[in-house]
């Protein structure tokens, strides 16, 4: 084992968005000696009584994927729109290496899980019941480089499921019920909401957005408006908007009118000119801590981001529909970019200058942390296994100090919870696991079960045109419906049924099966198409602590850690929301003289039957839940800030935070409440740099 020496003030695992954004916030900010406060550098000036903050990240992926400068970046994003283009499945992790040292999962090595042995095909091992759908990238820059971009925030009811609704979960092993409500409410997540927008680049257009909540816009987003105008609705959008306009569904539950809202996008558009200037996230000091402000005081006009490697490209979506599994051109937001904003800062000639107080480590697998009982629990090291090459699965032992030091987990809600499993620590009270004392660690695994429905337009909408979705229907995102079963919210797809059915693929070969060639297979191909329509359900999953993620040192990947072993099930809160999302389905397409394709069969490998009749589902890549956060040590892992109940200097970030998933793509929401975790972090770096 090589320990390292070298003292960092900040240990930050994984690059994901959740780590980039704190590397970036911290990175911006100094401590100021005379005044024994952390400042912004904009206000340090040239002051001599300044000290850097010194950070070190680990990344699991290669070295190629965190080299950001201008020709390394843009050599290996190429080579993975290469490798795109030459998959035959277009899955989301097709572009990007599966790893031997840092293996993803995979949705094409999801299978049937035969009971009682588990699915071992892929680096998740299943023992189900029902297999977890959804999967993850290990890369520089995390799953933001496949994921889709829509960004709409949470509603306030998502934070108080129990208040509102009455909704409780068991407690592990016991029949007893635990309330599921945040530590936090919207209100309270509100500007920082806008800071994680600011940062992102959100599209879209406050005035338009609708939802079934009883706030009223202003009360919702106040006077604010996001820093780009609206990605332009599809044509299919408007053809289905126009036949919908005004009507509403019949459920079990009571009528629902249907509103179809533009989504906000994490991609670029045109800049709002009624955004103002450039903002800086900054923190304010205050009597307990510090306080994150949106400060308004730039010089410049507000710009998009382009690409990592050439600011000039991606500054406009070109609407390749790719967006999922990959942008071509870097137009939608990734969290290399807001990386590259860690490693590089602008310099007293006004010149990008690398942060030499920033590292990053790459080929690094963390694998467990030391935690030491004699000094208030502290986690006194962090271990990882280093490997030279992505050939070669040999590696060596590395292990770095970091008693004097933040550290900070933000890998995603497999990783981050099998890390702390396999930390292991003795007590006088046996033998513990790290920041589990609540035996919440890994519990609660939560995804959106994504059910399709497609069909045939009686006109050509022409799909393909414009990125993955632009519009959603909000109707269903909340109600009192919510007592009985999920909420869900609905994007209209643009992807035609390449996702339920392979196409253009499917439909080329069952033309050639009827026997059709030439000309009139070119006819029937641009007819079929075109008119095809996708319709998708995102239904929420309650937190259950029965679906989670444990370790077994019988599963080992070839760098001897642990893989993910996954127990999954849904219940009938879920499968009824399966049913009633159908059922709004059928009458949507009714009206809209779509002929139903749908099909659900026994060989779809995630389906289930519900009062005789079978659903099928797919996974949302939204993994969450793992690593909950709350208001009482007993029940959760952190507390709001994303700080362990259990050890001082640890902190745990991203999704697994969240304590339910409510019905929007989680990525804007735990970046929002990733960004003021840093709130607590400068605070506690403070007492840690006056020492």
């Amino acid at each position: 084992m090589n320990p390292t020496n070298n003292k960092k003030d900040v240990i930050i695992v994984g690059t994901g968005i959740a780590g980039s954004l704190i590397a970036k916030l911290l990175s911006d900010h100094v401590f100021d000696i005379t005044k024994g406060k952390m400042i912004h550098r904009a206000d340090a000036g040239k002051s001599d009584n300044i000290k850097e903050i010194s950070i070190l990240m680990y990344e699991a992926g290669l070295e190629a994927g965190i080299e950001l400068d201008s020709v390394s970046s843009m050599t290996t994003y190429n080579e993975y729109i290469r490798t795109f283009y030459r998959e035959e499945a277009k899955v989301p992790n097709s572009p990007y290496p599966n790893l031997k040292q840092a293996p993803s999962p995979n949705v094409l090595d999801m299978e049937h899980i035969v009971q009682p042995y588990p699915d071992k095909k892929g680096y998740l091992v299943q023992f189900g019941p029902m297999p977890f759908a959804s999967d993850a990238i290990r890369v520089g820059g995390g799953t933001t480089l496949h994921w889709l971009g829509t960004t709409p925030r949470m509603l306030p009811n998502d934070f108080k499921l129990t208040e509102k609704y009455g909704i409780k979960i068991p407690k592990p092993d016991s029949d007893e019920k635990t309330p599921v409500d945040w530590p936090i409410s919207y209100e309270e997540l509100r500007p920082y909401y806008e800071m994680a927008e600011f940062e992102i680049g959100v599209s879209g257009d406050v005035s338009k957005q609708e939802y079934p909540i009883k706030e009223k816009t202003e009360d919702y987003y106040g006077n604010y408006v996001f820093p780009m105008e609206e990605i332009p609705q599809s044509y299919m959008d408007h053809k289905i908007i126009e036949g919908l306009k005004g009507t509403s569904v019949k459920l079990s539950s009571g009528e629902i009118p249907l509103m179809l809202v533009p989504s906000p996008q994490g991609r670029n558009s045109v800049p709002n000119p009624k955004y103002g200037k450039t903002k800086i996230i900054k923190a304010e000091p205050k009597d307990s801590g510090y306080q994150l402000v949106l400060d308004s005081s730039g010089k410049e006009e507000y710009k998009a981001l382009g690409s990592v490697w050439n600011p000039y490209m991606g500054e406009r979506c070109e609407g390749n529909a790719s967006c999922v599994p990959i942008c071509p051109v870097q137009a939608k937001y990734n969290a290399l970019k807001t990386l590259k904003k860690a490693l590089y800062k602008v310099n007293d000639n006004d010149n990008l200058s690398r942060n030499p107080f920033m590292q990053i480590q790459a080929q690094s697998v963390v694998y467990r942390l030391s935690i030491d009982p004699n000094d208030s629990y502290k986690i006194s090291k962090v271990h990882l296994r280093r490997y030279p090459s992505k050939e070669k699965t040999d590696f060596v032992e590395e292990s770095i100090d970091t008693s004097d030091a933040i550290v900070i987990l933000a890998a995603n809600a497999f990783e981050n919870p099998k890390i702390l499993l396999n930390s292991k620590y003795t007590t006088s009270d046996g033998v513990k696991t790290a920041a589990n004392s609540s035996d919440q660690v890994g519990r609660n695994l939560m995804d959106h079960m994504v059910m399709l429905t497609w069909g045939l337009f009686p006109e050509p909408v022409y799909p393909y045109r414009g990125p993955g979705s632009t519009t959603n229907i909000s109707s269903f995102r909340d109600g009192a419906f919510r007592k009985d079963f999920s909420a869900w919210i609905s994007p209209l797809d643009n992807w035609g049924w390449g996702w339920p059915a392979f196409s253009p693929g499917s439909d080329v070969a069952y033309f050639i099966k009827e026997k059709q060639f030439g000309t009139e297979l070119r006819r029937l191909l641009t007819d079929r198409l075109s008119k095809q329509v996708l319709f998708h359900f995102e239904i929420e999953q309650l937190p259950n602590p029965n679906n989670r993620v444990t370790i077994n040192d019988e599963y080992l990947d070839v760098l001897g850690i642990p893989r993910p072993v996954i127990h999954y099930e849904l219940t009938e809160y879920e499968m009824k929301a399966m049913e009633q999302a159908k059922d709004a389905s059928d009458q949507m397409f009714k009206r809209l003289h779509i002929d139903d394709c749908t099909k659900y069969t026994a060989e779809d490998k995630n389906s289930v039957i519900y009062n005789g009749v079978r659903y099928s589902y797919n996974g949302a890549g939204h993994i969450v839940g793992t690593h909950r956060m709350g208001s009482k040590a007993e029940e959760s892992v952190t507390n709001s800030y994303c700080k362990t109940w259990d050890h001082p200097n640890l902190y745990v970030v991203g999704a697994g935070n969240m304590t339910t998933l409510g019905t929007s793509n989680p990525t804007l929401t735990l970046s929002a409440f990733t960004i003021r975790s840093v709130e607590s972090i400068l605070a506690d770096l403070e007492i840690q740099l006056k020492k």
